[in-house]
């Protein structure tokens, strides 16, 4: 399945592919750490600004997240992963920040700015974290969904496969011809 593909089948079955397949393990784990976020960047103002910031990270992340992490999903099996990859990379930070921005902006978040920052920086590297594990059936719902202990339990190899998987790359790209070879 291609990106265009995976594009096509949103477009005509975005329930199937966004309400149906909502990814609630998304939904938790993103709620989570990205209110931690907005509760850190926003305690110079005080507790109660950063209560109120990671409260209404938390409320906004808890809906939009299962969304999010459907439309990860979706794109898991879509080849070439690098096509899948800067799919997601662009997609899901522009739907994704847009929102946040405008429902902060409504609440009056303080520190904007600085959460705004360190949200996208955890939008990149979540997005890609969790397009890796997807492909490897990690934190996936649905069809091929393994409890959440087993993902959880999967977590600290997919995480060190991601983490090791751009410098291997970058070895493949450059080492001679012959020593990245699999033997014969």
């Amino acid at each position: 399945m291609t990106v265009f593909d995976v594009i096509r089948r949103l477009r005509d079955e975005p329930f199937e592919c966004l309400v149906r397949r909502w990814n609630w393990k998304s939904a938790v784990f993103s709620s989570i750490i990205r209110a931690t976020i907005f509760f850190c960047m926003n305690l110079k103002a005080g507790k109660h600004a950063a209560a109120a910031a990671m409260l209404t990270e938390l409320s906004y992340r808890l809906v939009t997240s299962g969304f999010y992490g459907a439309l990860t999903q979706a794109f898991s099996d879509a080849e070439p992963p690098w096509a899948a990859a800067l799919t997601v990379m662009f997609l899901l930070p522009l739907c994704q920040h847009s929102i946040e921005l405008t429902v902060h902006l409504l609440r009056g978040t303080p520190r904007l700015l600085p959460s705004m920052i360190a949200s996208v920086i955890f939008t990149g590297i979540s997005t890609l974290f969790n397009l890796y594990a997807m492909r490897r059936g990690v934190l996936v719902v649905g069809d091929g969904a393994r409890p959440v202990g087993t993902d959880l339990r999967a977590i600290p190899a997919t995480v060190a496969g991601f983490l090791a998987a751009g410098p291997l790359a970058l070895f493949r790209w450059i080492a001679p011809p012959g020593i990245n070879q699999e033997a014969s």
